[in-house]
């Protein structure tokens, strides 16, 4: 959740009314937003009265303003600057109606133009751009102008990988534009607060390594493996940006800028309109024609880069409709309101709705509320403005008693289990990297993994399909840990895996997994484990012959037929029993890897059935070497699920 700061006199200034704290923090409640907490911050360049004509720290203590810190919802990117929140505040409290937003003519009849060149579509494919003209700066707003660019690109940019923005000077430029893509070395520029040119590759080593610029040094990674980086350039080849790390110093931001050319660099071309429409609206009141832009016109030269908008004009800061049912409302909401006070509602959350018969909304949504998708959005926004202390609780319809799931209530038992006999519970993350996920396995990549479509990084690239590269990884983590004992790891989890019968295409499953590394590969260490598991499940084992079950010491000499019936051909709870075989897989050392499957004896399941359960082994050394794991081990994993059908 994004925090805003804003100093409270400029706030309640907009607002028009001087709140008491309480007041604010009721009418931050009343909003949907938080008051996380109140500041003092020096005014800068400022101390307190009776202070010398030198300022010297000695003639006074330093004069202070008050910072109110804001808790916004993480998709309200409308109020993550003091001009969207007082806005919205004003059309909340209705002492204004919501703005419209207006597209201006350009002045000599002709857009701007933007052309994209097929080089891009190597590195981020997609621009989308706007003009606001006329814009009036002050130190306070030149301030917020340049925070609301940081607090989008720290959230729905996702720090600059999928949008980055850049905002320009145009009366220092000379359109049209064009953005493309070159190979490093052919980049050279003056970077904004710089006074020398600069290579490509040098600039992005500065910023990874010097101090000074600590506050960029995760973004060059963004782009520096690429064979090309994207560059934006003016007729006269004078570059803009270089995204998404660094604006030229050429075009910078100044407070006696008039003419502001703002562009988005996106792999995502959906978030970018997001963006670009964001930094529309809320500076928008500052140009000439306070809540109008001029549009720029992009033009991709390879029309499949974009085939479902080859040439089109940015921004568009037309509002859509937005049909929401009253009834739907009063019954989401728990809510008792008509058509007409359902449209007064909506209305003061800047929706701008009106009634549709007598029992539906329609809200005129604007570019600024991107988080409104869906008929409960609106819903959502009508029992805010309503009051959520307004609502009457209610005791629910129908009476139910919650409980834990079956499959919770298995998995909590199991780890109490685990931990007795000496295991350390893991919790690994869900995400992994293909490499880890196969490779690193020995595994055939057979595109068997769920796979993400836009992975934040490298190591995270796929949904985990098994426990153990998880646990590996964390045994490599705590290898400063004691080791003569040996280090034993356990995780209960789901892992995901494609399934064409299921409506999303993939389905979880509950595994539980367990590791062991040290001086010994450790396979009794996991069989005894295993055994164990299987007697607190109740599920005896089903042995291939006699004489296995003798050497095990199932059965003992004397014993007799009545006994060794009962062992051979035991059956336990839910009419299941298990049996080991040999296995081989290539994640293990061969020879040393066996398979549990389930039986049945068709109390539970159809007696044919046999499952496979998983598998357990000494861990081959190739994959102990892959996880960095330097010790010797032996892993177990199995599912979980078929045990609920006792």
């Amino acid at each position: 959740m994004p925090t805003l700061s804003v100093e409270r006199d400029a706030l309640f200034e907009r607002l028009g009314h001087q709140y008491t704290l309480e007041d604010f923090e009721k009418l931050c409640f009343e909003f949907g937003i938080e008051l996380d907490g109140v500041v003092e911050e020096p005014i800068d360049g400022t101390v307190a009265s009776g202070a010398g004509a030198s300022g010297a720290a000695a003639a006074g203590p330093v004069a202070t303003k008050t910072v109110y810190k804001i808790d916004i919802a993480a998709n309200r990117y409308d109020l993550l600057s003091i001009e969207g929140l007082s806005r919205a505040l004003r059309v909340f409290l209705e002492k204004d109606p919501a703005p419209v937003y207006t597209i201006s003519a350009p002045a000599s009849g002709e857009h701007l133009t933007m052309t994209v060149e097929p080089s891009t579509a190597l590195v981020r494919p997609y621009i989308v751009c706007a003009v606001l003209r006329g814009v009036t700066f002050t130190p306070a707003s030149y301030a917020s102008f340049i925070d609301l660019q940081d607090k989008l690109h720290q959230n729905v940019c996702r720090h600059r990988r999928l949008v980055a923005i850049g905002t320009h000077d145009l009366d220092s430029l000379t359109p049209p534009f064009r953005y493309t893509a070159q190979p490093p070395s052919e980049i050279n520029f003056v970077p904004l607060t710089k006074t020398r040119t600069w290579g490509a590759a040098e600039l992005l080593e500065h910023y990874e390594t010097d101090p000074s610029v600590k506050h960029l040094k995760d973004y060059p990674q963004i782009i520096k493996d690429k064979p090309v980086y994207p560059a934006i350039y003016d007729s006269k080849d004078v570059l803009l940006s270089m995204p998404p790390i660094i604006n030229g110093e050429h075009s910078k931001i100044k407070l006696s800028t008039r003419d502001v050319l703002i562009e988005c660099t996106a792999v995502d071309l959906a978030k970018a309109h997001i963006v670009l429409n964001t930094m529309v609206t809320l500076f928008s009141e500052y140009a000439s024609t306070p809540f109008s832009a001029e549009q720029v016109r992009v033009v991709y030269e390879d029309a499949d880069q974009c085939p479902s908008a080859p040439s089109s004009l940015t921004p568009d800061l037309a509002p859509f409709e937005m049909r929401a049912r009253v009834s739907e409302i009063n019954e989401t909401a728990s809510i008792v309101v008509d058509a007409p006070t359902a449209a007064t509602l909506a209305s003061r959350m800047g929706l701008d709705a009106r009634t549709d018969g007598d029992d539906a909304i329609i809200c005129r949504v604007p570019p600024t509320r991107s988080d409104i998708l869906h008929e409960c959005d609106v819903i959502e926004d009508v029992a805010v403005a309503y009051g959520f202390n307004n609502i009457k609780p209610r005791l629910p319809s129908t009476p139910t008693c919650a409980a834990a799931l079956p499959i919770n209530m298995l998995s909590d038992k199991l780890r109490a289990a685990l931990a007795n006999m000496g295991f350390w519970e893991a919790l690994t993350t869900a995400l992994i990297s293909r490499k880890e996920c196969f490779e690193a396995m020995r595994l055939e990549d057979d595109d068997s993994a769920v796979t993400l479509s836009n992975p934040k990084s490298e190591a995270f690239q796929v949904v985990r399909r098994s426990l153990v590269p998880g646990l590996l990884k964390c045994i490599a983590a705590n290898r400063a840990l004691p080791t003569s004992l040996g280090l034993r790891f356990f995780e209960v989890s789901d892992v995901v895996l494609l399934d064409g019968e299921s409506d999303t295409g993939a389905r979880n499953e509950r595994r539980l997994a367990l590791a062991y590394a040290g001086p010994t590969a450790g396979f009794e260490v996991v069989q005894g484990a295993m055994e164990r598991l299987m007697r607190l499940l109740e599920v005896p084992r089903r042995w291939t012959s006699k004489a296995s079950a003798y050497a095990a010491g199932a059965l003992v000499p004397g014993s007799t037929p009545e006994e060794v019936e009962a062992v051979m051909n035991a059956w336990g709870r839910g009419g299941f029993a298990y049996r080991v075989e040999e296995n081989a897989h290539p994640s293990f050392f061969p020879g040393r890897c066996g398979k549990l499957v389930l039986l049945s004896n068709g109390e539970s399941v159809p007696a044919t059935t046999e499952i496979d359960l998983g598998a357990f082994g000494i861990v081959h050394p190739e994959v102990l070497a892959a996880f960095e794991v330097e010790l010797a081990g032996a892993v177990m994993e199995i599912n979980l699920e078929p045990f609920l059908k006792q």
